[in-house]
């Protein structure tokens, strides 16, 4: 049976050369999109395979020194899967025809000076200590006039990649042309490969094998006429899964047995997140994602939740920016399946703003809380604890940035509503009215500096 890889123990490197100095070589911009995307699915916190720690991206890089440290010490480090793809250009070069892969200042005539050459690349993955080796490759050759037609000059390589736990799945065969198709924003051997990455395989296993996708991949391309990728492996290497199958349904297990089990871990790793155990809360919310996502479904309310509580955890374990990315994705999720005026839905866009503002981006945490405000006065009303929550936010936001007569404003608002509601004596009314001090000796300070100029 297929295994998911060790996140902790894996390492993934992506490069891709969408843009090229040499104008003998047409750029790629379906190149940029492919592996920006193929790069968020494979590190997706519920469905992906390794965090973004763990996932080198070289996007139109030219120092071949650079690319060879990271590829190195992704290589050295990689103990359960290590997977590299490019994407790009690939050229012919030397008495023996060897393939080389094109970095943005590679030169058309001479690539042997300026591009990446397969038989280093290769000889950097057989040398890692990684129980599983893949490439992937989608390469174009550079002999094609047109920018939309993308040659593969691979088929020698396959059977040079043939020892236990490798695999090499080509884009197309060595007579084969791969394409990108006029209207689509991505290769079309990558677009393909996102589409089922990102759909999974109805009547499909639970986890994706190599071997899994490239049958789906090879019946679709053949279906539509295109070119049928190529691939050659070791058996071993079809036992480790490189993605969860997004289109795999649990049946052993009911969904109503399930639904109270996977809350009550929830609200444990909840709790733990609230005692300070962040690190704890995220390693156990990304379980209990992933397993609502399979049971219960992507758009199930409980495995939306469980999304935002993950966003919410591993901002507080000291990572705004990926929790933000991560809320970002959920919004368009909820917005679809709850709605836009959904009160969790309002929750995320809130710890979207807290994650911005904790990363420094303190103008977008503004113009997020700005649009909430008034959303959650319309739909929770004035007094609402959220409402409040909300303005206290942006006027702490606001200060930040100097907005201060505005801070103020707000947060007199909020610090007579939580009076009226909670008391003088409550915790919330004491922390806001001593944030409505310092705010006013802030702008006194303000004001004084600028009489004195």
């Amino acid at each position: 049976m297929a295994r998911l890889p060790d996140p902790k123990r894996s390492w993934l490197v992506l490069i891709g050369t969408s843009t090229y100095e040499d104008e003998k070589l047409p750029d790629l911009p379906a190149v940029s999109k492919s592996i920006e995307d193929l790069a968020r699915l494979l590190t997706d916190p519920v469905y992906g395979i390794v965090s973004e720690e763990r996932c080198e991206v070289l996007a139109d890089e030219g120092d071949i020194r650079q690319i060879g440290q990271r590829l190195r010490r992704a290589a050295d480090q990689a103990e359960d899967l290590l997977l590299i793809y490019y994407a790009g250009h690939g050229l012919k070069a030397g008495r023996r025809h060897d393939l080389y892969l094109a970095l943005r200042n590679t030169e058309w005539e001479e690539p042997q000076f300026s591009a990446l050459e397969f038989d280093k690349l290769r000889g950097v993955m057989l040398k890692s200590p990684a129980l599983t080796k893949m490439i992937i490759l989608d390469c174009c050759f550079s002999g094609r006039a047109l920018s939309d037609i993308m040659a593969d000059p691979v088929g020698n390589l396959i059977g040079q990649v043939e020892v236990s736990g490798s695999y090499v799945l080509a884009s197309a065969q060595a007579d084969k042309v791969a394409l990108i198709l006029p209207g689509e924003e991505y290769t079309a051997f990558t677009g393909r490969l996102l589409r089922l990455l990102s759909n999974g395989i109805p009547g499909g296993p639970e986890f994706l094998t190599i071997d899994d996708i490239y049958g789906q991949l090879a019946g679709w391309m053949k279906s539509e006429g295109l070119p049928v990728p190529h691939k050659r492996g070791s058996d071993t290497a079809g036992l480790l899964a490189v993605s969860a199958n997004r289109a795999f349904t649990q049946t052993a297990v009911p969904a109503q047995t399930a639904v109270p089990i996977l809350r009550q871990r929830q609200a444990a790793a909840f709790e733990q997140g609230q005692d300070g155990n962040w690190k704890e809360a995220v390693a156990a919310l990304r379980e209990v994602a992933q397993e609502q996502a399979r049971i219960l479904g992507p758009e199930h309310q409980d495995t939306l939740r469980t999304r935002q509580f993950l966003g919410h955890a591993i901002g507080g374990a000291g990572k705004p920016l990926e929790a933000a990315e991560l809320l970002r994705r959920l919004l368009v999720d909820q917005s679809r399946y709850l709605g836009h005026d959904h009160p969790e839905t309002l929750q995320t866009r809130q710890f979207l703003a807290v994650n911005l503002g904790e990363a420094g981006y303190r103008h977008e945490a503004v113009a997020i809380l700005r649009e909430l405000l008034p959303d959650r006065r319309r739909i929770l009303g004035n007094d609402d604890s959220h409402t409040l929550r909300t303005g206290h936010m942006l006027a702490r936001n606001l200060a930040v940035i100097g907005a201060t007569a505005e801070a103020l404003a707000i947060m007199k608002e909020i610090a007579e509503a939580r009076k009226r509601l909670l008391g003088a004596e409550h915790p919330h009314t004491i922390r806001i009215y001593r944030d409505l001090a310092a705010l006013a000796h802030q702008q006194i300070e303000r004001e004084d500096a600028q009489e004195a100029q």
